[in-house]
């Protein structure tokens, strides 16, 4: 389906956001969309598209990695299935909103500019000490579908699992942290399946992709990458209850500072096609 050499650095890939998604409870797509973009762009697809197509098959990748992480937070009792249940109908809207609205709508460069923004602005607050746990109680069933909403809608422009939202927003509600991070796993699947959906629908009468491409879904990337993320989604969900995971999250931030800068570099280099 693909070139070996293009190949091998997916499966790495996938290794490497597989732990990150059950580590650090933020999904892959953050590392991901930069370097499947970068991997189109070499196969000759055009910048535009490749922004898109980089996120949507980032996004589909978690619905296998959603799938592995969870399995081992809920063993360890922490997924709250009463807030996942609370929160995913709104989740499909916003999802459906994005993928099939605002995605098709707006010009690759950009939903790449607002990538590179907005994974800059999650780098940097990797760096800030954690806030105390609210004190808040969870809203009510309409506050929970507005939030829901907003988590489905924001993953899909940028090809996450929506935990960069949903974590801050449950810790602010007194859902303890390991709590947060484990619920926002569960959470990844109906976001990836819903936004992955309109994600195929809205791309089909494309020109321009590349071959064995479903849609926006870059299929080889996906095989690859997904593949290889469910082996280690377990691991990185077991040792976040092992490893100092603050520490590694400044860590972390630097690499996604050298990420969203690239992703700005790509999309401006888009505009001038």
């Amino acid at each position: 389906m693909a070139d070996p050499l293009v190949l091998l650095p997916l499966s790495l890939l996938g290794l490497i956001g597989g732990f990150l998604a059950g580590l650090l409870g933020i999904g892959g797509g953050m590392v991901l969309v930069p370097f499947i973009t970068y991997i189109l762009g070499t196969q000759g697809v055009a910048p535009e598209l490749a922004i898109k197509m980089a996120i949507a098959t980032s996004m589909a990748t978690i619905v296998f990695t959603s799938m592995s992480s969870v399995r081992a937070h809920h063993q360890h009792g922490a997924v709250r299935w009463d807030l996942v249940k609370r929160l995913a109908p709104g989740i499909v809207l916003g999802g459906l909103l994005a993928s099939l609205g605002i995605f098709a709508v707006l010009k690759g460069s950009y939903l790449g500019l607002f990538f590179g923004l907005f994974i800059g602005y999650s780098a940097l607050r990797m760096f800030r000490k954690p806030n105390s746990q609210g004190t808040r109680p969870m809203p009510g069933t309409a506050g929970q579908l507005a939030a829901g909403g907003v988590i489905g809608c924001l993953s899909g422009l940028v090809g996450a699992g929506g935990a960069f939202i949903s974590v801050p927003f449950m810790t602010w509600c007194s859902v303890p942290m390991h709590n947060a991070v484990a619920t926002s796993s569960a959470l990844g699947f109906p976001i990836a399946v819903t936004n992955v959906a309109g994600f195929m629908v809205a791309g089909l009468h494309l020109q321009g992709l590349p071959p064995h491409s479903l849609g926006y879904i870059w299929l080889p990337g996906l095989a690859a990458i997904a593949t290889c993320s469910v082996l280690t989604a377990p691991l990185g969900a077991r040792a976040a209850h092992r490893l100092p995971v603050a520490q590694l999250k400044k860590i972390f931030g630097g690499i996604l500072l050298c990420l969203a800068l690239y992703m700005l570099y790509k999309s401006l280099a888009a505009w001038q096609v």
